[in-house]
């Protein structure tokens, strides 16, 4: 596992949070579900997407926005669009524009019509909270990359009716998401958070790729050097200049993040047995750690949760 992979353990498209429109202008659709992650691709025709508080963005064949939430925000025909706005949760009908649907399936509206998929994401725990500091409230992906491939078997999934259907759409549209992060992130003039950036460095990379598959292991800077196959210098430096932080630092931040969602998800667990789970054989050791990083101990976090550490790119 990577740092990048490692923040999708708690996002994952499920069920009623698919969508397929087929619409005939003039449409106005309001994506109310407050997701902290929603993917919108065109795959036939065009629109504007309209995020609250932000400048409208046009949406041609092929192109893709992922849009931060929670705030609402609208797909239109047209900026300006005569559409009465129709609210969008996790089922919207409209049979009063051109027999759109919002639903598992496809709607043949004729020449002309636009065709949109939208997955939307539920991004829990503080894991998937560390993937939302890395994205822009809105995200844009052209045609021409990776996630060409996918977005053909998603209209070609979406076209059919059988069995399975679902959950075929759920892991395409993971997958859909997966490469349209990593192209934007990937740009030439992108501005990609430091530890994406860094897993391009043959050293740094293999060393932050050791930290995320043994996070619980007893890493020293040496130990960690010798994985790596250069000295402790050469890995002290190389990590920082390229991180922003020591690799332990990195590593304590990335431990304290996984003991939250332990904490959270696992309430019969005690403190003792979180700590253990990433790293610590002393509990003592594992609270003086995780108030330094969340601002309180392990317990009144499990009650309260919360606040968390401040965002780190």
């Amino acid at each position: 596992m990577d740092a990048f992979g490692d923040l999708f353990r708690g996002v994952r498209a499920q069920g009623s949070l698919f969508g397929s429109s087929t619409l005939s202008a003039p449409w106005s659709l309001v994506f109310v579900d407050g997701a902290p992650l929603t993917l919108c691709t065109v795959l036939e025709g065009a629109g504007w997407i309209v995020p609250e508080g932000r400048p409208p963005e046009h949406l041609a064949p092929g192109e893709t926005l992922v849009v931060r939430g929670p705030a609402p925000f609208s797909f239109v025909d047209e900026i300006g669009t005569e559409a009465e706005p129709i609210e969008c949760g996790e089922d919207c009908a409209t049979p009063d524009q051109g027999g759109t649907t919002h639903r598992l399936g496809w709607n043949d509206s004729g020449p002309g019509a636009t065709t949109l998929v939208v997955g939307a994401y539920p991004v829990r725990g503080e894991i998937g909270r560390r993937l939302l500091d890395a994205v822009p409230a809105v995200l844009r992906v052209a045609p021409g990359g990776t996630a060409d491939a996918v977005r053909d078997l998603l209209a070609a999934e979406v076209a059919v009716d059988a069995p399975g259907q679902q959950v075929v759409l759920d892991r395409l549209l993971d997958w859909m998401l997966v490469c349209s992060l990593r192209e934007w992130f990937d740009r030439p003039d992108g501005e990609p958070p430091a530890w994406y950036a860094a897993h391009r460095d043959p050293v740094v990379g293999h060393a932050l790729r050791l930290l995320h598959a043994e996070p619980a292991a007893p890493w020293t800077v040496s130990a960690l050097a010798d994985r790596t196959g250069v000295s402790r210098a050469t890995l002290a430096k190389r990590f920082a200049e390229l991180v922003g932080e020591p690799p332990l630092t990195y590593l304590t931040r990335w431990r304290m993040t996984l003991a939250a969602d332990l904490l959270v998800e696992r309430e019969a667990t005690t403190v003792a047995e979180v700590a253990r789970a990433v790293g610590y054989s002393d509990p003592f050791g594992f609270s003086a750690a995780f108030k330094r990083i969340r601002g309180v101990n392990p317990s009144e976090f499990r009650r309260t949760g919360a606040p968390r550490e401040p965002a780190r790119t």
